[in-house]
């Protein structure tokens, strides 16, 4: 037997198949040891396993083509160290910044000079003599079995050319069983850690090299005339601020609440319990709708494409639309120029900036891109939060745990403070969960039963959050910004959702499915008095322009493409990336045009078409816009007087909680942070939090049912 082992690794093939063999055992073992990709279940366990196979095939492949016996060999060896070093520098990187290497990391980015270069033998662990064994081991067997006996005949080129086949062959089986776990993967690539898991670090590589490729072309061939069109545009579309409204909240602090997957038909629903009752999905939600204190809109749209989440923040910090296909913040977010939401507020009136997330920080590439729009902290489930299998969902933390573990954070930052937070609980697929749960639902539909009590639960959490500001002594000197990102039912199951929001199903059509994709919105400004609903029709894209005005900020000089919703010269023309568009007006819907008032169809005439032809012109010119401004990265040619350009490298967002703690030791007397001019007493312990899931009330239940005697059976 070992005779027969010992004439196999002798033929150039038999040395193939056994690199092969052994550098998919190296990489799987990696994935287990020195990455976190966040694989669930059997089936991504599978796609795991034989993910390194194709293109492990591929590259050692290329060593067949090798005419000269001696030298195919040692371009085996070769090869199959290029990939090993490739694997081993990932790995390095991934343990420093919780992230794969890119293109430009890898060819000569600061970030590799500095981070990889004098530092790296400091980064070094004991493990990482088990990612160079299998090397070892290849050269041993080699010059120990191979280099005096090896296999002088030329290997046949039908046999090279039939080992990339297979190796195709098994790349498009991989990506079908990707594609089954997470359709869409390589348009929408919303993280590395997703592509490396289903298709591994080699194609990931190629894939972000494809990428960096396009994106340069497109850079490249932009210049400082590109400029024009876009001021020229700006001029023309630029809503004048509504006097009464023009800084009623300068100098506040100002906190995003991103409400993941909320619509706005939530709003004043209610729905029988599982006590029979009558309750509201969201009432907290509602009672800052109808306050006197907010401005609320009843006509809001999401505007998100297949960057969804991340095309909602691109709109929100920036007035500029994601990309028609993937996602502007995982294509080229990180590396473009912008005049971000933070940078203005900085420059302006000197706040500081935070993002609050109870997830990766590699998702959608956020740990990246923030750096991009100037924010100074981000605190993600890599350094802030404490996550178990117990308190958190598929998407990170519970919101009612986040926002509780968050105030550690707030109560630092010195004001004023520009802070986002992005809730997660109510996330597709809404699994239900017994401590969470109120609405005992049979549709049939679980994703939608499900919904309804993820939105309670957030709705829940919001309202500890709102109080605990209050509590802290924040509330009054903050304006709360909550707003959709995007649509939480799917247009397919809507049908099932109609009779729970009181429409009939069988009358359902398409004007209904555009009428979904609004969200809610509400800027609360406590104190103000002179909040309002409004049924003006805008989207997502407006926001930012209208928060910027009421904290007293001009913004005619900046590039922002939605217009102030609070100003008379709004035009209310809201498009989306499927080319879809809303009015007050009509709702265009490809060939088809509805009232928008009404849902029933527009009769096609002059009048209508002519009115029809000026929305659509208007609503392409303005995605156009965006798409110049971003893919050429337009922003680079173009200051505003007074705003300076963000510099990237001022935070690395690796362990903010200790890079806030040591700006604000620096700042002295300065501090403006809550903990400080509280004489440094905690506001945390005045946070209060029903989650069953949380420590003290864990315990509570603990104490409570011990006390409890014991009942007969």
């Amino acid at each position: 037997m070992k005779q027969q082992l010992t004439k196999l690794l002798q033929t150039r093939f038999g040395f193939f198949l056994f690199a092969v063999v052994l550098f998919w055992l190296k990489t799987y073992f990696a994935y287990h040891t020195a990455f976190s990709l966040g694989v669930d279940g059997w089936f991504q366990q599978l796609i795991l396993f034989i993910n390194p196979i194709a293109t492990t095939l591929l590259i050692l492949g290329i060593s067949l083509f090798v005419k000269n016996p001696k030298k195919g060999y040692r371009s085996l060896l070769a090869l199959y160290l290029l990939n090993s070093t490739l694997l081993f520098s990932n790995i390095v990187y991934y343990r420093e910044f919780t992230d794969f290497l890119t293109i430009k990391t890898i060819f000569g980015s600061a970030n590799a000079t500095k981070n990889l270069g004098s530092g790296v033998i400091a980064m070094m662990q004991p493990i990482d003599l088990f990612y160079w064994i299998d090397s070892f081991v290849l050269v041993y067997v080699y010059k120990k079995f191979v280099s005096k006996n090896r296999d002088e005949r030329i290997f046949k080129k039908r046999w090279a050319f039939a080992t990339v086949a297979a190796s195709i062959a098994l790349f498009a089986a991989n990506l079908g069983l990707a594609e089954i776990s997470r359709p869409q993967l390589l348009t929408r690539t919303f993280d590395r850690n997703y592509i490396v898991k289903y298709l591994g670090i080699n194609v990931f590589t190629l894939y972000d090299g494809i990428k960096t490729a396009q994106a340069n072309q497109v850079r490249a061939s932009a210049d400082s005339s590109d400029m024009a069109t876009v001021l020229d545009y700006l001029a023309e579309h630029y809503a004048e601020p509504n006097e009464t409204t023009f800084g009623q909240a300068e100098g506040k602090n100002v906190v995003y609440i991103h409400l993941e997957s909320m619509q706005q038909f939530l709003i004043d629903l209610s729905l029988t319990d599982e006590t029979g009752a009558t309750t509201e999905v969201t009432p907290f939600l509602n009672s800052l709708y109808h306050s006197n204190d907010s401005y609320s809109y009843s006509n809001i749209f999401h505007q998100t494409g297949q960057g969804k989440t991340s095309d909602a923040e691109l709109m929100l910090d920036n007035s500029l639309f994601g990309l028609p296909q993937g996602s502007a913040f995982t294509q080229i977010g990180a590396d473009n120029t912008f005049q971000s939401a933070p940078a203005i507020l900085s420059n302006t009136f000197g706040y500081t900036s935070a993002v609050f997330h109870g997830n990766v920080g590699s998702f959608w590439d956020r740990d990246n891109v923030y750096k991009s729009f100037g924010y100074d902290y981000f605190f993600d489930a890599d350094s802030s939060y404490t996550l178990t299998d117990e308190n958190s969902v598929e998407y990170g933390l519970k919101d009612k745990l986040f926002f509780q573990e968050s105030a550690q954070y707030l109560e630092q930052l010195p004001q004023p403070f520009y802070a986002k937070f992005i809730t997660v609980s109510n996330h597709f697929p809404f699994p239900e969960d017994e401590m969470n749960s109120t609405f005992a639902l049979d549709t049939g539909d679980e994703t939608i039963d499900g919904y309804f009590n993820t939105v309670h639960y957030a709705d829940q959490a919001l309202a500890e959050f709102f109080q605990y500001m209050k509590d802290a002594g924040l509330y009054d000197n903050t304006i709360f910004i909550l707003y959709g990102d995007h649509f939480g039912i799917s247009s397919s199951r809507n049908e099932t959702l109609a009779p729970l929001i009181g429409a009939n199903p069988d009358l359902w059509s398409a004007y209904d499915d555009a009428m979904m994709q609004r969200i809610p919105f509400i800027i609360h400004n406590p104190g103000s008095g002179t909040g309002q609903i409004s049924d003006v029709y805008g989207g997502q894209i407006d926001i930012l322009p209208t928060v910027m005005h009421l904290l007293g900020v001009d913004t005619s000089s900046y590039v922002q493409l939605g217009q102030d919703l609070l100003s008379a010269e709004h035009e209310g023309i809201v498009a989306f990336r499927n080319g879809s568009i809303v009015t007050s007006e009509y709702t265009i819907l490809g060939n088809n045009v509805y009232h928008t008032q009404t849902g029933t169809l527009a009769y096609q005439t002059e009048e209508v078409i002519q009115k029809v032809a000026e929305i659509r012109a208007e609503a392409e010119i303005q995605l156009a816009i965006s798409d110049q401004i971003i893919n050429g990265d337009l922003l680079r040619f173009y200051t505003p007087d007074g705003f300076v350009p963000v510099d990237k490298s001022l935070h690395s967002f690796v362990d903010s909680p200790a890079e806030l703690e040591e700006d604000i030791a620096e700042l002295g007397e300065l501090n403006t942070s809550l903990y400080y001019t509280n004489n440094g007493v905690s506001s945390v312990p005045l946070y209060r939090t029903d989650a069953p899931e949380f420590p003290a009330n864990k315990a509570a239940a603990a104490e409570a049912a011990a006390g409890q005697p014991e009942t007969e059976e």
